[in-house]
């Protein structure tokens, strides 16, 4: 059982002040090939693993951000971790 949950919401700096929309698919982009399960949501995404597979996967998203020509990235970051388990799926059962 995964022991961590991080959401993200990248906020890219764009050079020519055009819409950060691609830039954020980009960075799903990044999520989805990672193979983590995450789910996406209207102002950010949420991961589920373990905390180093995680972070390792925000680490490209910045570097996929900054080779699409993004000259700076602000990342808001939650992280609940616990070492004996936690999901998505659990914290949010009760609502579906």
């Amino acid at each position: 059982m995964a022991n961590t949950l991080l959401s993200i919401q990248v906020i890219p700096k764009t050079p020519n002040g055009e819409d950060s929309i691609p830039y954020v698919d980009k960075a799903i982009e990044v999520i989805q090939q990672s193979g983590v399960k995450h789910q996406v949501n209207p102002l950010e995404t949420t991961m589920e693993g373990e905390i180093t597979e995680l972070l390792e996967v925000v680490r490209q998203m910045h570097e996929a951000l900054v080779a699409a020509g993004s000259p700076s990235i602000i990342s808001q970051i939650k992280i609940a971790h616990n070492p004996n388990g936690i999901s998505m799926d659990k914290l949010t059962e009760k609502y579906r």
